[in-house]
């Protein structure tokens, strides 16, 4: 009988949706938990009949896991990761991957040294209508794309006023490492992964004068992305702002068609004998925690068969090299090349 893939989870924030994803793989054994909340940790273990519970993740990867979630506030997620991946374990870190590019290269190179998968968690990748544009890209229903529009805003939403998230040291930054991270690396996914070039960009915090603690980072941000070969992405993410309601969306504009999701929605713009038409697939939308699950069972397998994994590390450097490149842009007031 095949061996299970055996697993940890270090954070019981967003840590409790990958505990979820995993338990219901059937080829995946819980083995340990890891919080510094004791309390939350062995009450969730409990919970769901996980044998190890710590409040030190070393604790955790002294049960030498095969696969260990690494679900931690961002400051945090280079150095366990790195630590998790130095103990021989792969890994799937949230994202954003890190503070910056620089901490993410340090990253893929201690992947790279044992031979371990690192993947990055960008569970938009995952979602049906996402998946479906994907393979109508690939299918060349759009021809060359050569432009497309992104963007996450809401009209109020800060997460966690005065914490980690609206701290600079802490987060790396506000809704562009949050939310922009997510719509940019979607975009950029669905055009093919083309290489970055240049960025232009600013940010601003005008909407936050009312949150409480420490608020040094921005409340939206925008930018405008070029790649190699001239393809071209505009992207704005705001968690305040005077929109009608939160929202995102992904617009993409071929040579031989278009494409747009809103929200849950998808559309594709083309011609058909001659004519315009607009075709919407029939499909049922995952949810949020569906999302999650689909990414880990592809991890998982990626493991279990040797195939590369569809969020590889070195595609999350490169979005790191974005988004220093945009708030480089914004605070120098100036272009930015990406090397």
């Amino acid at each position: 009988m095949e061996a299970k893939t055996t697993v940890g989870v270090i954070g019981l924030g967003l840590g409790q949706a990958h505990l979820a994803g995993y338990l219901r793989h059937d080829r995946v054994e819980v083995v340990g938990l890891a919080d510094l909340d004791a309390g939350l940790v062995e009450r969730t273990a409990s919970e769901h009949d996980v044998p190890h519970a710590v409040t030190d993740y070393r604790d955790l990867l002294a049960l030498e896991p095969d696969l260990v979630s690494v679900c931690l506030p961002n400051f945090l997620h280079a150095p366990v990761t790195i630590d998790v991946l130095d103990a021989g374990a792969h890994v799937l870190c949230e994202k954003p991957m890190a503070l910056n590019a620089a901490q993410a290269r340090d990253m893929v190179a201690a992947a790279r040294r044992h031979g371990r998968y690192l993947m990055i968690a960008l569970n938009n990748r995952f979602r049906t209508e996402t998946q479906i544009l994907k393979k109508l890209v690939e299918q060349d229903v759009l021809g060359d794309i050569y432009y497309a529009k992104t963007g996450w805003l809401r009209r109020s939403g800060i997460p966690g006023p005065g914490t980690w998230f609206t701290r600079k040291s802490q987060a790396g930054g506000g809704p562009l490492i949050d939310l922009g991270v997510h719509m940019i690396d979607l975009a950029r996914w669905l055009m093919g992964n083309p290489r970055p070039a240049s960025v232009t960009g600013a940010t601003f915090n005008r909407l936050s004068d009312s949150v409480e603690g420490v608020f040094d980072v921005e409340d939206l941000a925008a930018a405008f992305i070029r790649f190699e070969g001239g393809i071209t992405l505009v992207a704005e993410t705001s968690w305040a702002s005077h929109v009608p309601s939160e929202g995102s969306y992904v617009k993409l504009m071929g040579t031989r068609g278009g494409a747009e999701i809103t929200g849950n929605d998808l559309t594709v713009y083309t011609d058909l004998h001659g004519e315009q038409v607009d075709i919407t697939p029939a499909y049922a939308p995952r949810e949020w925690s569906d999302c999650i699950a689909a990414e880990i069972a592809h991890f998982v397998d990626c493991i279990r068969t040797g195939r590369t994994p569809m969020s590889t590390g070195e595609q999350g450097v490169e979005i790191m090299q974005i988004l220093d490149g945009i708030y480089a842009s914004a605070a120098e007031n100036r272009m930015v090349h990406i090397a």
